[in-house]
């Protein structure tokens, strides 16, 4: 079962159906404004632009589960996305990502994509720091840390997941690869 068949908040508080995505890949991402990794907004935007029109949607959950780094209400949230980074993509309600009031649609990627891949010792040294401090992530598969991002095909389906200190363009190979199944 994918994500395609949940309702998600949006966040002006209305129920969306992700039904409406199939056929589409999306790229979901638990990000936060106040975080290390929060200049990503600037590549998942590059992409966005380029592969909208193909069918690729970004799916943006700010998550403040992770050292308080997304403070403020969802219209501040998206106010500073649009400012900051240009974002043309939107936001959705905030979200937990780990834990007993995690995300149904979180629930379901690190069922199907527990792992992540990191490359490089600077990645692996920065993702183990990241570790320490995460008080959430308590299983295997849990969420480690904003900017956590899930390609999802056009089924609903992650079929990739990359750890936050992976940079968003690297995703372009993967992202043609499924626009062009």
């Amino acid at each position: 079962m994918g994500i395609y068949s949940l309702k998600v908040e949006t966040r002006k508080g209305e129920k969306f159906d992700l039904c409406n995505l199939k056929g589409k890949v999306s790229l979901v991402v638990n990000t936060a404004t106040g975080c290390g990794f929060t200049p990503q907004y600037e590549a998942i935007e590059k992409l966005y632009e380029k592969y909208h029109k193909k069918g690729f949607e970004v799916l943006d959950f700010p998550c403040d589960q992770f050292g308080h780094q997304a403070p403020g209400s969802n219209d501040e949230i998206h106010a500073f996305c649009t400012a900051k980074y240009k974002t043309k993509f939107d936001q959705f309600a905030k979200i937990e990502v780990n834990g007993e009031n995690e995300s149904k649609v979180f629930k379901i990627l690190k069922e199907q994509q527990p792992n992540e891949e990191i490359v490089g010792v600077k990645n692996k040294m920065a993702m183990k720091a990241v570790a320490k401090i995460s008080k959430t992530c308590k299983k295997k598969g849990d969420i480690v840390w904003n900017f956590t991002k899930f390609l999802v095909d056009k089924d609903g389906n992650a079929v990739k997941r990359y750890n936050p200190t992976f940079n968003p363009i690297d995703i372009e190979k993967d992202l043609v690869e499924l626009l062009e199944k």
